[in-house]
């Protein structure tokens, strides 16, 4: 079965590509202690942009929107966190249900699904494979990668928690609820 893109999740990418990239650049909190770590606003966005979208739009915009910001902020791209961006882009596709978020629905139990799944997505990606795909592809220090893998899970599990629950809560509030309209 051939899956093509829509004109929507193809402007999506787009959108969601260029905001990520700039949410990432720009809006982001330097960490003194540990090298090259940042604390994201970018990832909050993405998982929006992911539920609504799906996860081939997560993966694509974490994919872009992660190596326009190495090539351009830091010279270079570091596949292993930009392959850790996209990956969690798509994770975060099934962390809430976007049809119900659509019609108006993100309560408690979708709340706490959403919060579960993005902080295990966050531990897998930051704390096992960007570290484990840094010690393979580029033969960096063990204990390096894991506390920068670590910190970030940690920080990104915590943005997304917090400000990903209420951009998530905010679009499904502005949303009209499935039946709740009558006819007189």
């Amino acid at each position: 079965m051939k899956h093509q893109l829509s004109v929507k999740q193809v402007v999506a990418i787009g959108i969601g590509s260029a905001v990520f990239f700039i949410l990432r650049s720009y809006v982001s909190i330097p960490v003194a202690f540990i090298p090259n770590t940042t604390i994201q606003s970018s990832y909050p966005f993405l998982a929006l942009m992911s539920v609504l979208f799906g996860p081939i739009v997560g993966f694509t915009i974490g994919l872009i929107g992660h190596a326009l910001n190495d090539a351009f902020i830091w010279g270079g791209i570091w596949w292993t966190w930009v392959a850790g961006s996209a990956i969690l882009g798509a994770l975060f596709a099934y962390s809430a249900n976007g049809k119900e978020l659509s019609n108006g629905e993100f309560g408690t139990k979708a709340i706490i699904r959403f919060n579960i799944i993005q902080v295990l997505g966050n531990f897998i990606v930051w704390g096992l494979i960007a570290p484990i795909g840094d010690i393979i592809v580029y033969s960096e220090p063990v204990n390096r990668v894991f506390t920068q893998g670590i910190f970030a899970g940690i920080t990104n599990a915590i943005a997304v928690g917090i400000i990903g629950t209420i951009l998530l809560k905010g679009y499904a509030s502005t949303r009209t609820k499935k039946g709740s309209l009558t006819q007189e």
